[in-house]
């Protein structure tokens, strides 16, 4: 069983950032939607019994320009440069970032828990990597969900670990044409995909809360993706 509190709102996200682990990358655009979970336990349907986005949530979309150099598949998948962050004036992960991230972290009913796909291997490790560079925390009650193993481990408990259960595929991308047999909308940006996130957690919200309030990670046991620079602590 999880030690981990239960949480009153789950904060989706999703960052683009300038490459792979390998390459010790930078944020460059982080968006996050915030949803009560009350909302997720109720959720609502279209006509055709489809999952809408909750009426009643908060969103926060960020670009920043990072001090390392997009990797080419990096820049193409994205759709951001550099060159284009900086063209429109836009400062990097500072402390701003920082007091804006905190700021809209605070008007959420918490504990918090925090949500994204492949989270455990890139965007928590990176996000970690980026606050503990400027000295800044999260909520010390901050837990994590990732939803790549979680519906993993949710399908390989109804099947059975069957042969075609393990030909699925488990991006987001195909997580959510297998739900909705559609396309997801603006794929690779930090916002469209958490849009996406959400539609897919809220198609198998019941087992997937249930599997965050025994399964998710407190925010202190996430390590950062590589140590980071130091720069001037914004703790105070």
């Amino acid at each position: 069983m999880s030690e981990a509190p239960r949480a009153e709102t789950f904060v989706f996200l999703d960052l683009e950032a300038t490459g792979l682990p390998n390459s010790n990358p930078e944020i460059a655009e982080l968006s996050l939607f915030a949803v009560h979970r009350s909302s997720l336990e109720h959720p609502e349907r279209d006509e055709a019994g489809v999952p809408v986005l909750p009426r009643i949530l908060d969103k926060l979309t960020l670009c920043m320009s990072p001090t390392r150099p997009f990797t080419a598949k990096a820049s193409e998948i994205t759709g951001l440069s550099g060159e284009g962050l900086a063209r429109c004036g836009k400062a990097g992960f500072d402390g701003a970032v920082v007091r804006t991230l905190r700021a809209f972290l605070s008007r959420q009913a918490g504990p918090l828990c925090l949500v994204a796909h492949n989270g455990f291997d890139y965007d928590f490790p990176l996000l970690r990597t980026e606050l503990q560079r400027l000295g800044a925390r999260l909520p010390a009650d901050t837990i994590c969900l990732d939803t790549l193993p979680a519906l993993r481990g949710l399908d390989r408990a109804h099947s059975h670990a069957t042969r075609a259960q393990g030909r699925r595929g488990y991006s987001l991308g195909s997580l959510f044409r297998r739900y909705f047999q559609a396309e997801p909308r603006a794929a690779h940006s930090a916002e469209g995909d958490v849009h996406t996130l959400l539609l897919v957690f809220l198609q198998r919200a019941p087992e997937l809360l249930a599997w965050a309030d025994e399964q998710a990670r407190l925010w202190a046991h996430i390590a950062p993706m590589y140590e980071p620079p130091e720069a001037p602590s914004l703790q105070a």
